[in-house]
């Protein structure tokens, strides 16, 4: 049987209707979403990243990050623990050339991660970075949804451990809200009763130049929409590994890199295309990437989904993907979306270039 993708007590009479094709629904393919326990309210997901100052000076995500994986595994353990939930480390090249590696990291509310930065050392050693100083730059872009405000969707319920979805109670079995066109805003409890309307342009309004050399904080805007999108092909048998590195990952990579060249055409303002770093080896592939993108709100997002070709390519080749593998599929997809109020959006660039996140204009 079908569940709603709303968890019950987040369920509310709609103002505005939902975009069920029709009462009766049924979804040509099962997809989950995770339930957390009704004790969360709020979530965070810490973006905290260092850039290299130039195009060909690569990093060593193990050696350049060493001050802030300190941090990460300081606040205790057991109920009263502060330490973050879960991390991924990461490493992307981004419009510039330039080489990021970085954390991302989830706790269970704003409270835990404000006790975290104070009881780890990390909010002071990062008040301590010197913009002029420092060998590499430095970011965090962290957010604070409230659950109404997230949203997430597995091709596999029973392997689920990627993004804050590791911080949940549970999965709901197949959900109805999937495979049409509004069914991610369907699944976001906030949009039962707000349009979830955003602003045009605003990120980087006077910020000037000489950014690398200078420490910025951005202000947030009115429903930013943050999507991290990932696939994980390490499961797959040779001839569907295969059949994705040489079908599915090209036409990918393409669409990313729309996104991040030329996305701000239609309302995407950051986009970079993610490696998931082994935190054991950070040499040793882990067949894992994700999508992470900045829209101005989720109109923007749905409508690069639903009417910009490098995304209909995208969907058109996975369902050709899939036929030719009879739907037996090892591949395993995921996403999480974020709708945030200007109050939940902290964002501090400190030796950044220009066009870095939310920075650039």
């Amino acid at each position: 049987m079908l569940e709603p993708a709303i968890p019950p007590h987040l369920q509310a009479p709609r103002t505005c209707p939902a975009r069920l094709p029709s009462t009766d629904y049924a979804p040509p393919t099962a997809a989950y979403c995770a339930r957390f326990p009704t004790s969360i309210t709020d979530l965070v997901m810490a973006t905290i990243c260092a850039q290299s100052r130039s195009p060909t000076t690569p990093l060593s995500p193990t050696a350049t990050l060493a001050p802030l994986l300190a941090f990460l595994k300081r606040g205790g353990r057991g109920p009263s623990s502060c330490a973050p939930s879960c991390h991924d480390l990461v490493s992307f090249r981004d419009g510039a050339g330039r080489h990021t590696v970085g954390a991302i990291a989830y706790w269970p509310g704003r409270g835990a991660y404000e006790a975290w930065a104070a009881a780890s050392g990390f909010a002071g050693w990062w008040a301590s970075l010197d913009a002029a100083r420092e060998e590499v730059g430095w970011f965090r872009e962290v957010f604070f949804p409230g659950v109404e405000r997230y949203e997430t969707i597995f091709s596999d319920g029973q392997m689920a451990e990627e993004g804050a979805a590791r911080m949940r109670e549970g999965m709901s079995g197949p959900v109805r809200e999937h495979v049409y066109w509004g069914s991610m805003r369907d699944r976001m409890a906030a949009a039962q009763r707000d349009g979830l309307d955003g602003e045009k342009g605003g990120f980087g309004e006077g910020v000037g130049e000489g950014t690398e050399r200078r420490r910025v904080r951005v202000e947030g805007r009115r429903n930013l929409c943050v999507i991290r999108s990932g696939q994980d092909w390490s499961a797959t048998v040779p001839r569907e590994r295969k059949l994705y590195l040489e079908t599915m990952h090209p036409v990918l990579i393409k669409g990313m890199d729309f996104l991040r060249d030329e996305g701000q055409s239609i309302g995407c303002r950051s986009c970079r295309f993610v490696d998931v770093v082994d935190q054991l080896d950070d040499k040793r592939p882990t067949d894992r990437t994700f999508g992470f993108a900045f829209f101005e709100d989720m109109a923007a997002l749905e409508n690069w989904s639903k009417r910009h070709r490098t995304h209909l390519d995208i969907f058109g080749r996975f369902l050709q993907y899939a036929k030719e593998l009879d739907n037996d599929i090892s591949l395993r997809l995921f996403h999480e979306v974020l709708v945030l109020t200007p109050e939940q959006q902290l964002l501090e660039y400190v030796g950044c270039h220009p066009k870095t996140g939310l920075l650039g204009k």
